[in-house]
Formats: structure tokens, sequence, C-alpha cells
């Protein structure tokens, strides 16, 4: 098992163990006891001590809970687990073994900190002292000293990422656009997000009536032989009253966004989606001048959950998926009628093994939305029944431009242009995972390569019929709920 693959094992354990609590209404009494059983000792799994990585038990419990790890909360679904985030390497600059411990000490001489010291055989950064403003690195002649920058402060798009005079991870509310890619970017494991998965197991437990709401991003990944009825079964075993395609609900989006988008046109107006809540959220706190450039079309989670609460207002709804920013946008109080809970498919995985509950394989006999919407979860795929939609409107798609982004930096890119009103395309798909959902940071870690579940992927969707997205659309009151935000 790689290292990725044991930050998500002891992860799972966790949600397990907490999730089969909760099924049997034992949470309350057996939760303090659960470090003690994950790790029983004497000898250290993972960590220097067993009490130490007691203690990040202890603090995943309060994640799985909803709850932040640490006594206080900054609001962000997405946590630091302080304990382990103590034994990454406190500076990022190192002296390497290219230093030849020249007469010179070009980098002692730049360093206004008094962070560096001349050692016996090379040149040594007292990281208790570094501010990491990098003048050391710059000034030496043989390039021996290293910017050994984390994963998580690498990998995050924004720049959302900074460490305190100890070395911990901090994440900057204001800057955090809730993509999630730090958190398995981390190899300590460090960082976490808030689950839903103790209130969803409340939710049906006491009767409710608790629909699950499945991200078409999710169709294929558990191979070519499980289809959504395999899924929706799944569902109903564990004690879902139902499940819905999300799809549908990306036939919902496409269908209002294409109308939108058009009239936009006509006002020359340059628009982009609002199905990713990450994307949104980067033009909301990094590019707050295209806030206005924001469709008003509801993404297709909250699209499905409104449907169905327009059917029965006390419904739960709950979204599963690939998606950590989900987990924001539903908690987003201004957006009525929005999913109630959101799991990842790691959460939902959890809650099956607690039901000892399997995925078994199906005939893909039931379709509840077009291609088109099945395909939302690759990049490029919102954009692609946009043009659809406007094709079975009449009007001639090849007169617009569409800026297809897919990952961080290109969104970045696009919205810089369209900032500086340098941007040739009409439309902005904007999706901030690299290949659309399908690679989102929560996707299911399939023993599979990368290129099988695609290949799994392509198989589920050949199999979708011909339909039409407004023709399919004609099957569901779209005028019993608002397809808009405001």
């Amino acid at each position: 098992m790689n290292a990725d693959g044991n930050v998500i094992k002891i992860k799972h354990d966790v949600l397990f163990e907490v999730a089969k609590l909760a099924f049997a209404g034992e949470l309350e009494e057996q939760r303090d006891h659960l470090p003690l059983k994950l790790i029983p000792g004497p000898t250290p799994q993972f960590r220097c001590c067993i009490y130490k990585e007691r203690e990040i038990i202890r603090q995943r419990i309060r994640l799985a809970e909803g709850k932040a790890p640490g006594p206080e909360d900054d609001g962000n679904i997405i946590q630091v687990i302080s304990s382990a985030c103590e034994d990454c390497p406190i500076s990022s600059y190192t002296v390497t073994e290219n230093c030849q411990n020249c007469l010179g000490k070009a980098c002692i001489n730049a360093c206004k900190f008094g962070a560096i010291e001349p050692g016996h055989y090379r040149s040594h950064i007292d990281a208790s002292k570094c501010k990491e403003c990098g003048q050391c690195a710059k000034a030496c002649p043989y390039n021996a000293i290293a910017d050994l920058i984390r994963p998580c402060k690498k990998i995050c798009p924004v720049g959302a990422i900074t460490m305190d005079e100890n070395g911990i991870c901090e994440i900057d509310d204001s800057k955090c656009i809730k993509c999630g890619h730090c958190i398995h970017a981390c190899p300590f494991g460090a960082i976490g997000s808030k689950t839903d998965i103790v209130d969803v197991i409340k939710a049906i437990t006491s009767g409710k009536k608790v629909v699950a709401m499945v991200a078409p991003a999710i169709e294929g990944s558990f191979g070519a032989d499980i289809t959504m009825d395999s899924i929706r079964t799944a569902c109903k075993k564990v004690g879902f009253s139902d499940m819905v395609e999300v799809a549908l609900g990306g036939d919902m989006t496409a269908g209002a966004e294409a109308k939108e988008w058009l009239e936009a046109n006509k006002e020359g107006k340059k628009m982009t989606t609002s199905c990713c809540p990450a994307f949104v959220n980067m033009i909301k706190k990094h590019y707050p001048e295209l806030t206005d450039n924001i469709s008003t079309t509801v993404s297709p989670m909250c699209a499905v959950s409104r449907m169905l609460k327009s059917k029965d207002k006390d419904t739960v709804t709950v979204f599963i998926g690939p998606c950590i920013a989900k987990k924001d946008e539903r908690r987003n109080k201004d957006l009525e009628g929005n999913a109630d809970y959101v799991l990842t498919v790691g959460e939902y995985r959890a809650m099956l093994r607690a039901k000892d509950v399997k995925i078994e394989a199906e005939a893909n006999s039931s379709q509840q939305a077009s291609v088109y919407g099945k395909r939302f979860g690759n990049g490029g795929g919102v954009a692609a029944a946009v043009v659809e939609c406007m094709k079975e409107l009449g009007e001639d798609p090849s007169k617009f431009t569409i800026e297809k982004c897919s990952g961080g930096a290109e969104c970045k890119k696009a919205l810089t242009l369209l900032k500086m009103d340098r941007l040739q395309a009409d439309f902005v798909e904007g999706m901030a995972c690299e290949g659309g959902c399908v690679g989102g940071p929560s996707h299911h870690r399939s023993s599979k390569n990368e290129m099988l579940v695609a290949k799994d992927r392509d198989k589920l969707l050949s199999e979708a019929d011909d339909r039409k997205i407004y023709d399919n659309l004609k099957s569901y009151d779209m005028e019993a709920f608002s397809m808009h935000a405001e």
C-alpha cells in the first residue's frame, strides 16, 4: 500500500467506526473509546508514539461529526489537524549537499535574521529564525539552497495556505476556494474536511424521507458493471428512501443556462458557468469585479434538491459525489432549497460498510438524464450540454465561442483575461479540478488506473439513449421551482 493509500485507510477506518456507532445509536456513549480501539498499542503505527496517534484519531472523529478538530472553529469546511501537521518539516528552505562551505558565505551575508550559521561541512539554517524570505537561495552561487514547498502549499491554486511560527499549516478562509486538493496532497493526512455523515445517519434512523442525489461523475468509478441502478439499490439498502441522478440536474442547468447565455450575448455581456462551487468561490474571492458575470442558474445539485422539495418540502436531500466544495455550497444560506447535506464518495462507502452493504452489478436499465447531463462531470461537459440546448432552441452555437477551463491554473488565466477585457471567448466554463468533476479530490480510489476508469465510464455512457435535453425536461414540472439563485 502506498503512502496515500495508508492515509485513506486511516480516514476510512475512522469514518466507518463513527458511522457504525451512529447507526447503532451508540456514538455518544462510545466516542471516547474509539481512539483506543483504533490505536490499541503498544507499538505506534504511523507516528512517534501511540499517544500522538490517538490524538490524531480523536481530532479525526471530531471532523467526522462535522466539528472542527480543535477548540477553535473558523467556519471553514476544510480544517488542519494540528497534531498530524507537526511532523512536517518546519522550514521550507534547506541547505543541500551542493553547498561547498565556501569562504564567501553569501548565504549568511544575505540573511537579515541571523538564521544561517556556518557548519563543519555546509551551512545550516535555523528553522526557528528563518522567515522564508528566500534571499539566501538567491545569493548562493552554487544553487545549494532548495525551497522545499510543502505539498499542501504547492497544490493550492490561490495561495490560501501559509505556516504559523511553529510550522503548522494555516488556511486563510478569505482566500480558500474550498477545492479540497490540499486534503489529498498532504502526505501526513493533516488536512481534512468536516463531514455530514452523522447528521445523515440521524436523519435516516429517525424515519425521515432521505433521498440520495448522486453526482454524474460517479458513473463508471466503481467499474463497468456497476450502473446507476446498482448505486440506487445500495442507497436503499443503507436506508435512503430513493436515489436520483444529479445528471438530471445537469439537463436542468444546461437548459436554463443556455437561455441565460443567449440573452446575455444579446446584451454584449460575457458570462461564466455556475455549477462548480470552487470556481464560483474563485471569482467571488479573487476576481470580485467579475461576480456579475457569473450565471445565476443554480447548480445541478441545487436544481434536483429544489425539484424534490417542491414535491415534498420535508424531504431531506443528500448529495453524494467527489467534490469537497459542494460541502461549502450547501452551507450558503442565501441559496434556498439546496441540498441539506453533502457526502463524499468515501463517506458514502463508509456508510455502506457500516451497514454491510455491497454495491453489486445490475443491468443499466434506467436513465433519468440525457447523455449530455451525464457528461456534466467531464471537463467541457457543461459547455457541450449548453451548446446542445442552443441547437434544440434553433440557435446556431457556432456564432459563440466558449473557453473551457480545467484546473486552477486555466481558470485563473481565463478570469485574468476576462478581468482585463482581453478574453476573446463569449462564455467561460470553469472547473477547478483537472478533467472536471471526475478529477475531484474525493473521487473513488479504485485499484484500477485512471485510463481504465475512464474506459468504464465511457462504456456506461455509451449505453445511454439519444433523448434530447428539453424533451427530457418535459417529464418534470419545471414551473414548480426556480432555476435561478436570485
